[in-house]
């Protein structure tokens, strides 16, 4: 059954995807070919572009070999207790990134800069790079390994020749997702005064509101994120991922390893999670009582979740045609709207916040600094994570039910939702939770479009940081580690069930 009335649903959410990034381009338009050069090239837009690049270049290795090595000690060696050091090493994401840079800030003030900067990512990003490689790991065969082996190859021989051909697509990918969360980190690089794109456009925002400097410098980092994604798009190829049969339905071979290896999986948990872990709890117990100001936190604490249960919603909701067109209608056309909600979500909060705050108030006043600007902003922002989800589990849901259910008089909106989407339903419910926790965490356009008077945990966390009031902050920074780590508990369950184990 061809639903063809999701197409149009389908391609209005594309078009609107799209408003900010054609904003961007309206501007650079706009602004006129002199203007573009005075302020796009002189020497402090350089200046970040070097940033960034450095940035990029030193953290995406790092965090690759230490991804690699924390995989391979936890799921190919007899590392003792390697089911705790798997779940230490996908922990770290319930840490906000400008946690850590707080954490690390107030235990060594001097650190700043371009090493602090990838020093920390690597800390922060590295689970991004884990998760893949361990759910790639585990669907491996390990039949070809053994053939390796049998030619004569050493294990380090037998790791490159067998194994990481196979993990290319999750090192791109999560090479990728990280790429852009470099990009696209706000807080972070504040904290150890690091200057990257990001950081400026919401200086240009602060001190000069909707200036055309801002506005040029959003298109240039919109010019990095595309690279980035043709970059990653040359790099993974067209080789074939998937193969026909299951493979050896056994374990792989774990290869015995030393007990100083121990020190890897252990320093990471201690600088990734013990470290704000421990940065927290001193804050609280220097604060005492005082600093817990329920009559604040209270409010940010609804007020998170009102907007994250909001904007998972409508995210989700907004998901749904693109990822039925994708499964049931693939072709150009498919690809093509994907495409534009790919490109979108992978644009800063910082270039999304000052597209709509621009449109709304030169087009749209009534809209400015209102909950539905702020939802639509994060559906933009997080479209990409309930899209995916929810396409997973469509390609799981046989269309002859749909067809079943037409046959029997079903319209073709009721049978989508009374038989597919109940079969999509976890994940749909997946994508509904991995919104709410990058809505929860989200900082920077929820700083320039939320609704005056509207405070959330990380906005309240960022407040008390300014005036340079840790401990105060504690309490909203603990909040929110509190509520990302169920989170990563199902992140990391998902990537166990993925093979079956």
């Amino acid at each position: 059954m061809r639903a063809l009335w999701m197409i149009p649903l389908a391609v209005l959410v594309s078009l609107a995807a799209v408003l900010p990034l054609g904003y961007v381009v309206a501007a650079a338009v706009g602004a006129g070919w002199p203007s573009v050069v005075a302020l796009v090239f002189r020497p402090r837009v350089g200046e970040l572009l070097q940033n960034t690049l450095l940035l990029v270049a030193l953290t995406l290795p790092i965090c690759t070999a230490l991804a690699l090595a924390l995989a391979w000690l936890t799921e190919r060696s007899d590392l003792p207790g390697a089911r705790l050091w798997s779940w230490l090493a996908v922990a770290p994401l319930a840490v906000p990134a400008f946690v850590h840079g707080y954490a690390w800030v107030t235990l060594a003030p001097g650190l700043h800069g371009l090493p602090a900067g990838v020093f920390v990512a690597v800390l922060a990003y590295t689970p991004f790079l884990y998760l893949p490689i361990v759910a790639a790991l585990r669907r491996c065969d390990p039949a070809l390994e053994d053939s390796a082996a049998s030619l004569g190859l050493p294990p380090g021989r037998v790791f490159r020749r067998a194994v990481l051909p196979q993990l290319r697509l999750a090192l791109c990918g999560g090479g990728l997702l990280i790429g852009l969360h470099l990009l696209a980190e706000y807080g972070l690089f504040v904290m150890i005064r690091f200057d990257t794109f990001t950081t400026a456009i919401m200086d240009q925002f602060q001190s000069a509101y909707d200036s055309a400097a801002a506005n040029m410098l959003a298109a240039v980092l919109a010019l990095c994120c595309l690279a980035l994604l043709a970059g990653e798009s040359r790099l993974r190829g067209g080789t074939r991922a998937a193969r026909i049969g299951a493979g050896a339905p056994r374990p792989p071979r774990r290869a015995p390893v030393a007990a100083l290896w121990l020190a890897v999986p252990l320093a990471y948990a201690a600088l990734a999670l013990g470290v704000p872990l421990v940065t927290l709890g001193r804050w609280l117990a220097a604060g005492g009582a005082g600093i817990w100001r329920w009559s604040e936190i209270a409010p940010a604490l609804g007020q998170t979740a009102l907007l994250a249960g909001l904007g998972a919603v409508a995210t989700t909701l907004a998901a749904i045609p693109m990822a039925w067109l994708a499964v049931r209608a693939p072709g150009r056309l498919a690809r093509a709207l994907e495409g534009c909600n790919y490109i979108t979500g992978c644009l800063p909060g910082v270039v999304i916040g000052l597209a709509l705050v621009s449109m709304t108030v030169h087009l749209a006043r009534p809209l400015y600094q209102s909950v539905a600007t702020i939802v639509f902003a994060y559906a933009l922002l997080f479209l990409p994570r309930a899209m995916l989800s929810l396409r997973a589990s469509l390609a799981q849901a046989p269309p002859e039910l749909e067809l079943a259910a037409a046959s029997l008089g079903r319209a073709p909106a009721v049978a989508l939702w009374s038989v597919t989407l109940r079969l999509a339903a976890p994940g749909a419910a997946a994508g509904l939770a991995l919104v709410a926790l990058g809505i929860t965490n989200e900082l920077t356009a929820t700083q320039m479009l939320a609704p005056s008077g509207t405070q959330t945990l990380a906005t309240g966390f960022w407040a008390y940081t300014g005036e340079i009031d840790y401990a105060a902050a504690a309490p909203y920074a603990l909040l929110m580690v509190l509520f990302s780590l169920p989170m990563t508990w199902l992140l990391h369950s998902q990537s166990r069930r993925i093979a079956g184990r």
